[in-house]
């Protein structure tokens, strides 16, 4: 296996562990939106989804429950795609 495969995967493995959160209402929208549509997102919203993850388990879950909304833009629409795969 190539040093680039090895990396890509260790990064893999690197997001999903900072997908799980100490807020679980959070923790259960992101974990799922990572395993099934992570690697299907284009670079630009895998960098916003790593974005994401950067951001306070308490910011995230004011804006999964509809509380608040990401002044980033970038957050706005990672946010929106999250929230999608719940309502599809």
């Amino acid at each position: 296996m190539s040093e680039q495969n090895l990396n890509a995967e260790e990064h893999i493995r690197r997001l999903r562990w900072h997908c799980r959160r100490g807020i679980k209402e959070v923790e259960v929208l992101l974990v799922p939106f990572f395993e099934e549509r992570y690697t299907q997102l284009n670079p630009q919203d895998q960098q916003r989804f790593e974005l994401l993850l950067e951001q306070h388990d308490v910011d995230m879950f004011e804006w999964f429950t509809h509380r608040s909304k990401p002044e980033d833009p970038d957050l706005a629409h990672i946010v929106s795609l999250v929230l999608s795969r719940v309502g599809s």
